[in-house]
């Protein structure tokens, strides 16, 4: 059965469907758009290192870096490659991994059912061999080089391993050079096997198409591939502490002007859903009246030339984990560190501005209508938020019905001197 989703603010309906071998499909109808969009992805990421089947007496452990090298082979075909047999659909096909899951996508203008196929194909047809497998092991390795390299890659992940003692957050997506050369093919399968089952993924496409052919279409891709019975997988995570590991890293490297993050960690809610959106839309909210380019705190900055417009902030959050993190340059980090600080301590004895509140309120559902504009986004943040079992479409209701109280309970409880972290790339 097609199940119909309309969200009345933004005037946007989504078509869903569950399919006998558990795999929650997803069409947006975009009527006149030249463009079509498929994203086919599994809730399955870097942080996936031990889990517990079913039938297993012992948990497995893999070696970090997996999720990102199954990305990568996957695209290896035993004739070739995926990325050929969509460059002659005439369709650019991508994908990524993240923290969290591991996602394969594609647009094009033509031949939309065709690329379908084929995205669909390649993704349930894993191809792994040890000649394969060692020849990835390389590139790989080049790639961890390459990051290890960059200032701005290196400022983010010493603030991860600063502030988290335990979770798998604080690795690197792609590994080490170590973990990546320990990789068999049989861990690769063996992970594929857990994590590519229909049940545990998700597909969203949007585009000027018709819902019934849509379904119907990806049934019968379905039909032509062998789904064996789903395992049951039992994610294991180390216990985490709610403090921070270390308050202050730095480091130096080949950089003009000093590099900063500085992050608060925030308190893991442990599920999904309403609560963990509704915080979302709050710190969001939060951060932006904070430290956003209208504020008091940004014009202090800027005008004692102390950061540039490259300053910025961002909010994670997870069930198992959350973080703030401030990010820039500076001549003087630490500088910025203590007004930080400072307008913090005086936010939190004074309360927040109500007129900035519902300004800030309103700009920000302005911005999120416009993103509606791109199926990409649409597309990658529907997913995104699927797996957090939360509907995308309610971003905008939430957010709208965000109170000023809700949003300085966050300040109070997030922008706290204790959890607060700061990491430092020096010239």
């Amino acid at each position: 059965m097609i199940n119909e989703i309309y969200n009345e603010l933004i005037k946007e309906k989504v078509f869903g469907k569950k399919l006998q071998n558990g795999l929650e499909v997803f069409f947006l109808p975009k009527k006149d758009y030249v463009k079509q969009y498929a994203i086919f992805a599994a809730n399955y990421g870097s942080n996936d290192l031990a889990f517990k089947l079913k039938n297993e007496k012992e948990d497995i452990k893999v070696p970090e870096g997996i999720a990102h090298f199954l990305e990568h082979k996957l695209f290896e075909e035993p004739e070739g490659n995926a990325f050929d047999r969509f460059a002659q659909l005439g369709a650019n096909v991508n994908a990524y991994t993240n923290f969290n899951i591991t996602a394969y996508y594609f647009t094009c203008t033509d031949y939309f059912y065709d690329n379908l196929s084929a995205l669909i194909h390649f993704v349930q047809s894993p191809y792994f061999t040890d000649e394969n497998v060692e020849k990835e092991k390389g590139i790989i390795g080049q790639e961890i080089m390459m990051y290890r390299d960059n200032a701005e890659w290196r400022v983010f992940f010493n603030l991860l391993k600063a502030m988290y003692h335990q979770h798998p957050v604080k690795r690197d997506i792609a590994g080490t050079i170590d973990s990546v050369n320990s990789i068999t093919k049989e861990d690769l399968y063996q992970c594929y096997n857990t994590f590519y089952h229909p049940s545990n993924m998700a597909l969203f496409i949007a585009g000027d198409l018709e819902a019934k052919a849509v379904f119907n279409r990806v049934e019968e891709a379905f039909a032509q591939l062998k789904i064996p019975e789903a395992d049951e997988v039992k994610l294991m995570y180390p216990q985490e502490p709610e403090d921070i590991k270390e308050s202050h890293v730095e480091e130096s490297m080949q950089v003009s002007i000093p590099l900063f993050h500085i992050g608060y960690k925030d308190r893991p809610l442990g599920r999904g859903g309403r609560e963990l959106i509704q915080r979302e839309a709050a710190v969001g909210l939060l951060i932006d009246i904070v430290f956003g380019r209208s504020s008091e705190l940004y014009e202090e900055l800027y005008e004692a030339g102390l950061i540039d417009q490259g300053f910025g902030v961002d909010y994670v959050c997870e069930k198992d984990y959350g973080h703030v993190i401030i990010s820039g340059e500076s001549k003087a980090p630490i500088a910025v560190k203590e007004i930080i600080d400072r307008k913090i301590l005086q936010l939190q004895n004074e309360g927040l501005s109500r007129a900035s509140f519902e300004r800030i309120k309103r700009k920000q559902i302005g911005e999120n209508l416009s993103y509606f504009n791109s199926i990409e986004f649409i597309g990658n943040s529907f997913i995104t938020y699927h797996f957090k079992e939360i509907n995308f479409l309610d971003y905008i209701k939430i957010l709208s019905e965000t109170s000023l109280e809700a949003v300085e309970d966050c300040m109070q409880s997030l922008l706290k001197a204790d959890k607060q972290v700061i990491s430092i790339i020096n010239p």
